[in-house]
């Protein structure tokens, strides 16, 4: 029987950082299970073409159930099915979040995860194209690049926002995170640079790594309450396989909940009327599901504004407080795009562009749950956007700020009719209603395997299962609270900070087993 010291369930934004980690060391054996296969079409490639790799066989394609505060609208959430999971289906952002997200971490009982902890595993991974310094690495395997061509109308985003009174930034990652700016992203000579680009393939060679594309786990394995290996289905037929030390679920914030309550850890009622045999009662898991929501202004413009082959289409943004405060994690974030980006209800044809408000910190909150005990089946995903009185009145703000970017002057030029929502929704009442029509999202979801000490949590501070023994889970998930931004950096960063606290932990049991053989 094979084993493995390691199996990774997920090549994704985390697993495949992880894979990286630890089979730097030429003892240990890993193996990567990936349900989807290699990024290969041309679009991974090419920057601007991010929105044509949705909905197509590298994106999972789940929707959320009719939600009830957005008109009882389904919402896509698409999620990457592919190596480097959503990091090659994504607009190739790269922000950290805030330092107050870490700290906030910490201070929720996660020893180890402030600022200041987690900077040094940022800074691990860049290979930053403005240089070494406090907050940035050069030595890292992953591209960070400013943007090569962006459009004269995002520079105008920019000289707008500075005009009303936003500081003008030219780190987000930097000291501060609050004011205007260009968006670094994960692009390498013009081209995408996914985790699975940057971490896994310039390693396949490596003897002690074996990666399997096309395997959808079905189950975890147990022990009692010690994980022993995984259960997956390749090319119609099933397979399990075995391991050593520990299996690391890297599966995301929708699929790592759904493959634990498969196994039988969640809520036990939940499991059981499932007819799941119930391992750990751990009613945390797939709760405290959070994600970015965001409502958008557009206008046609008077002129073509297309944008470069090597853009990512969202090129510039602004990060602020709506009260004014720098001491705490901007409120609200910016998205700017010189494409006519809106609801299908709002649709023109031609050019145009448009910004996109985002709640960083939303008060509503949702969950990830089975449908059935079938692994085939997709999980009952239920968001609950805008169930908070303030989120939706932080969004109708946002509306009057993007409103009074595009009146600056320097929009006079490229200025054509406002399409959504219109000149006609000038009252709150109609611009409320606007929201609750369009509202959706930037596609972050993140927190349903919750870090943390408390009963509602799914794993410890060192990211182990609570009530069993060899499973960590690994991913955007484990978050306790979404961070400002763009979730992508800070899920790489949980696999550079993982890796380290599972090589501490082997060599912690190996200095157990040369005392008991002294002793």
């Amino acid at each position: 029987m094979v084993k493995y010291d390691y199996i990774v369930i997920g090549a994704g934004s985390a697993g495949c950082v992880v894979a990286n980690r630890l089979t730097e060391d030429e003892e240990t054996t890993v193996l990567l299970l990936e349900a989807g296969n290699p990024a290969t079409k041309p679009e991974h490639q090419i920057p601007v073409a991010w929105p044509k790799l949705w909905g197509t066989e590298v994106d999972w394609g789940y929707f959320t159930e009719e939600e009830p505060y957005i008109n009882h609208r389904k919402i896509y959430c698409p999620r990457g099915k592919v190596l480097g999971g959503s990091s090659s289906i994504n607009a190739m952002i790269y922000i950290r979040g805030s330092r107050y997200d870490y700290d906030c971490w910490q201070e929720l009982g996660n020893v180890g995860w402030s600022y200041q902890d987690v900077l040094p595993y940022f800074k691990k991974s860049e290979n930053q194209q403005q240089g070494a310094s406090e907050f940035h690495g050069v030595d890292g395997l992953l591209s960070v690049t400013d943007p090569l061509a962006p459009g004269v109308i995002s520079h105008r985003f920019v000289e707008a926002a500075v005009a009303l009174g936003y500081e003008r930034n030219p780190d987000f990652n930097g000291l501060q995170q609050h004011g205007t700016g260009f968006y670094q992203l994960t692009v390498k000579d013009g081209k995408r640079h996914s985790t699975a680009e940057a971490f896994l393939l310039p390693i396949l060679n490596r003897p002690n790594l074996t990666v399997m594309t096309g395997a959808l786990v079905s189950r975890l394995l147990f022990d009692g309450t010690r994980t022993v290996g995984v259960e997956y289905q390749h090319n119609g037929t099933v397979h399990q396989v075995f391991v050593n030390q520990e299996v690391i679920l890297s599966a995301g914030a929708i699929d790592s909940p759904k493959l634990l309550m498969l196994s039988g850890i969640g809520n036990a009622e939940h499991l059981q009327a499932l007819d799941i045999p119930v391992v750990v009662d751990l009613p945390g898991v797939g709760q405290n599901l959070q994600d970015h929501p965001r409502v958008t202004v557009a206008h046609q413009a008077t002129q073509d504004l297309q944008p470069a082959p090597t853009s990512n289409i969202a090129e510039v943004g602004l990060f602020l407080h709506t009260e004014g405060r720098l001491d705490v994690a901007p409120d609200l974030q910016f998205f700017f795009a010189p494409v006519l980006s809106v609801h299908p209800a709002y649709a023109r044809e031609g050019s145009g562009f448009a910004a996109a408000a985002c709640l960083t910190h939303p008060q509503s909150h949702g969950s990830v749950s089975l449908r059935s005990a079938s692994p085939q089946d997709s999980p009952v995903i239920r968001m609950n956007y805008l169930q908070s009185e303030s989120d939706l009145h932080k969004l109708l703000g946002g509306i009057e700020i993007i409103r009074q970017i595009f009146h600056s002057a320097v929009f006079d030029e490229f200025r054509g009719e406002e399409v959504a929502p219109g000149i006609d929704k000038d009252s709150d009442e109609a611009l409320l209603a606007y929201i609750w029509e369009t509202c959706d999202t930037v596609y972050h979801p993140v927190g349903t395997c919750k870090m943390g000490t408390d009963s509602a949590s799914v794993v410890d501070p060192e990211l182990r299962v609570h009530g069993v023994e060899g499973l960590r889970v690994v991913d955007a998930s484990i978050m306790p609270t979404i961070t400002a931004g763009n979730t992508n950096a800070p899920t790489i960063m949980i696999g550079e900070k993982a890796a380290d606290l599972i090589k501490a932990t082997v060599g912690v049991l190996h200095q157990r087993l040369e005392l008991t053989k002294l002793s």
